[in-house]
C-alpha cells in the first residue's frame, strides 16, 4: 500500500476498510469499486485512472484523518472505459455489490466478480473486429522454448515448441499477443521487452506436473495423448500457466475450452519477423492496417 493509506487500518471508515481489503488482493491493477450507479477508484488508482482516462480527480471526505483522492465513472458507460484501459495495456478488477443495502449492517457486501485484462477480454464491445485477441505464455529451458496461445472468446488453444531464438521471435511477431505471461527467471528478456501486456509470473505456475493436472482436469481426460501434446513438455509448461491465469481472471471454469492443438514447424511456413513485416500481411510499414494483404482479402467476395 502507498503512504497515503499505509496507516493504522482501524482508523479508516468501515467502507474504506472494505475497499482496502479488496485492493490488497489486487495491488498491481486498477480496482473498480461499485457504489450505486458509479464505479469509484481511490488513492493511487484514482490518480492513475484520471490520467489514463482523462477524467476528473476529486476528493471524497476523509478517512484516517486524510482526504481521499477519488475518480469515478458511470456504470452504464463502463465498457467504453474498459476498452480504453485495455488498449493501453491495463488490467481492471471489477468489484460489485452483492449484498442487499436494505438488510446490510455497515457497508454493503462486495466482491471482485471478474478481472478484465488485455488478453482475456471476451466482450464484443472490447474486441478488435479484424484481429485475434490472444493471451500467450512463454517458457524456456536448456532445450528450447515453449509457447502457448489462447483465444478466450472462441476457446482456440494452441501450443508449440520453437527450437531457437529466431523461431521464437518469428512466432511472437506472427501471433502478436495482447498479453504475454513469462516466468520470473526468464533469461531472454530482450526477446520480449517492449511488448504490450507483459505479465511476470512465479515459477511454480509453470511446473510440468501442475500443467498436466490442470489440462487433464479441464478436458476431462486421464492423459493428453489424444491431443498430440503429451511429448511437448515445454509447451505444456506454458499452457498450464496460461490456463490457470485465464481461470483466475475470469472467475469461471471456462467450459468452452475443451481441447488443445500442437503446432509443428514442419506443418507451417516460418517467416522471420523482418520478412513478415516487409510483406505487409496484417500491418503496413507505417504501422497501420491500410493496403495490407489482409485488408485486400477483406474486400474480396
Amino acid at each position: 500500500m502507498n503512504e497515503e493509506i499505509d496507516k493504522d487500518f482501524s482508523s479508516h471508515t468501515p467502507m474504506m476498510q472494505q475497499y482496502l481489503r479488496l485492493k490488497a488482493q489486487h495491488p498491481e491493477i486498477l480496482l473498480f469499486y461499485r457504489m450505486g450507479d458509479f464505479y469509484e477508484l481511490f488513492y493511487d488508482d484514482a490518480k492513475r485512472a484520471s490520467q489514463l482516462l482523462d477524467i476528473s480527480l476529486t476528493k471524497r471526505g476523509a478517512s484516517a484523518g486524510e482526504p481521499i483522492p477519488m475518480a469515478g465513472i458511470p456504470y452504464h458507460a463502463v465498457e467504453n472505459y474498459l476498452a480504453k484501459l485495455v488498449n493501453q495495456g491495463e488490467s481492471v478488477a471489477i468489484c460489485e455489490q452483492i449484498g442487499d443495502p436494505a438488510t446490510s449492517k455497515g457497508p454493503v457486501e462486495r466482491k471482485v466478480v471478474r478481472i478484465v485484462t488485455p488478453g482475456t477480454i471476451s466482450d464484443e464491445a472490447l474486441l478488435q473486429e479484424r484481429q485475434d485477441n490472444l493471451l500467450a505464455a512463454i517458457w524456456q529451458d536448456s532445450k528450447g522454448f515453449g509457447y502457448a496461445t489462447l483465444d478466450i472468446s472462441s476457446g482456440r488453444f494452441r501450443l508449440s515448441e520453437p527450437a531457437d531464438r529466431e523461431t521464437m521471435a518469428a512466432e511472437l511477431q506472427r501471433t502478436n499477443p495482447a498479453e504475454l505471461l513469462y516466468a520470473e527467471d526468464f533469461a531472454e528478456m530482450s526477446l520480449i521487452e517492449g511488448r504490450r501486456g507483459l505479465r511476470r509470473r512465479p515459477l511454480w505456475e509453470f511446473e510440468i506436473d501442475t500443467a498436466r493436472q490442470q489440462l487433464n482436469l479441464q478436458f476431462g481426460t486421464r492423459d493428453l495423448v489424444g491431443f498430440g501434446v503429451e511429448n511437448a513438455p515445454r509447451g505444456l509448461c506454458a499452457a498450464g500457466c496460461l490456463l490457470q491465469y485465464a481461470k483466475d481472471t475470469q472467475r469461471t471454469t471456462l467450459p468452452h475450452i475443451r481441447s488443445i492443438t500442437m503446432e509443428r514447424e514442419q506443418d507451417s511456413i516460418i517467416m522471420d519477423a523482418a520478412t513478415r513485416r516487409n510483406l505487409e500481411i496484417t500491418q503496413n510499414l507505417a504501422g497501420g492496417a491500410e493496403n495490407t494483404l489482409a485488408s485486400v482479402l477483406d474486400c474480396t467476395v
